[in-house]
């Protein structure tokens, strides 16, 4: 059954990666989309893209969850409108450097805890309210295994992902009572422009992070993200880890 048709959802990150892929795949299931990102230019083709093949409402906004004014800025016409999405997927996210603690830069510690952290409380803060008040709602984080096991030089970039998993915990305690769902997907090894971003746009280094083994692709974890939004009503996904088969945890990955 599909219970995806005619929602709108809202997907931070929407011009890459998983973004991209869940845009894609929640309008193939019929939904209503609000994409936000930085990259104005990439939405606007992907909105003209996405109208084209499914018909589907597309409303897109240049959007830095940085930026807490900025988000306000967005959100607040969807709200006054009674367009308040059924869906939040916070799937904007990024890793800065890979170095030890000790040598780490902290701009990019500032960089990752801005919009992994700070930006996913300040979408999920202006929506959830009116998500209560509506009497329906889902909120759904992009996490990930650094959440759950750190690894080396991953230092960072997995304590703020260890706080999207404690904040996917502690809101749903705090919406107890209500119907609104809050839920994880957690991904392991995805080839995106992930390692890209980390290593500032060096491609072989990128490249050799999925060397030896098949990663997810993005359309996989949005194959992920679509199940947890499609469960029924009474249902709701707490967690949802999912990594490349060649992945049995942080440290294993059986490279060729």
């Amino acid at each position: 059954m599909n219970r995806i048709t005619g929602k709108r959802i809202l997907v931070t990150g929407a011009s890459a990666g998983i973004g991209l892929a869940c845009a894609r795949r929640l309008a193939a299931e019929g939904a209503d989309l609000v994409l936000w990102a930085r990259r104005l230019d990439r939405l606007s083709r992907l909105a003209d893209e996405l109208e084209a093949e499914h018909g589907r409402r597309i409303h897109v906004a240049a959007v830095d969850v940085r930026d807490r004014g900025a988000v306000e800025q967005a959100a607040r016409p969807l709200i006054e409108a009674d367009h308040v999405p059924h869906v939040v997927i916070n799937n904007a996210g990024l890793a800065s450097g890979f170095e030890p603690f000790h040598e780490s830069d902290p701009a990019d510690w500032d960089r990752m805890i801005d919009t992994n952290i700070k930006g996913l409380l300040a979408v999920t803060r202006m929506f959830l309210p009116h998500m209560i008040r509506l009497g329906r709602g889902h909120v759904v984080n992009i996490g990930s295994t650094a959440g759950h096991l750190a690894y080396p030089r991953g230092n960072v970039y997995a304590a703020t992902k260890y706080a999207v998993r404690a904040l996917t915990e502690g809101i749903n305690l705090d919406v107890a009572g209500t119907p609104v769902r809050v839920s994880s997907v957690d991904p392991g090894f995805v080839e995106t422009e992930f390692a890209l971003v980390r290593f500032a746009g060096d491609t072989e280094r990128a490249a050799r992070v999925y060397e030896g083994f098949e990663p997810l692709s993005g359309d996989d974890v949005a194959d992920a993200v679509a199940f947890v939004i499609n469960v029924p009503d009474h249902v709701n996904v707490l967690d949802l880890v999912i990594v490349p088969k060649a992945q049995r945890n942080v440290y294993v990955v059986d490279r060729a």
